[in-house]
């Protein structure tokens, strides 16, 4: 069993490694980093800008796709968890000053939702919260477009195309 798994996981990184498939490979993993699972897509983003420099708009465009819409998932799972909690029990939350700062900057606090470690979890919370979707949304993509832009800027003004290895 352990064996084919490995088999299917490494084919599975062969087929997203092609360049046919680079855009799809930056949405999928755009999207799974915008989850509550622990990953990094910006690497992703700047290797295939690297490899082929004339996707740097689509690369960014598809990145911040993925990665909205990683965090409308979030979102939705933060809705669906507050639910079932109220349902299963009756009790006040245990951070209620946490929750009033969110609430009191309302689907603005999305914007901060491109933060390392505690911006996946920001969108959970703003579901929890029952902030509205659309907006939430936006300030996310606007969020998340910026810090692809300006991360992937960084990166290719620290690392140009001329010093990547062959």
């Amino acid at each position: 069993m352990e064996a084919w798994l490995s088999t299917h996981i490494a084919a599975l990184l062969a087929w997203l490694a092609l360049p046919a498939v680079g855009l799809p490979a930056v949405f999928l993993v755009a999207l799974v980093s915008a989850t509550l699972l622990p990953m990094g897509s910006e690497p992703v983003v700047f290797a295939l800008i690297q490899a082929d420099p004339a996707l740097f708009w689509p690369a960014i465009g598809v990145a911040t796709l993925g990665n909205t819409l990683g965090g409308g998932i979030s979102w939705g799972m933060g809705y669906g968890a507050e639910r079932g909690y109220e349902r299963w029990r009756q009790h006040q939350p245990r951070h209620p000053r946490l929750l009033q700062l969110l609430q009191r900057f309302g689907p603005k606090a999305c914007l901060l939702s491109w933060l390392p470690v505690v911006g996946d979890p920001l969108c959970a919370v703003a579901g929890w919260l029952r902030l509205p979707f659309w907006p939430c949304l936006l300030y996310m993509a606007i969020g998340k477009f910026l810090r692809y832009l300006l991360m992937t800027s960084a990166l290719l003004w620290v690392w140009p195309a001329e010093w990547t290895l062959p």
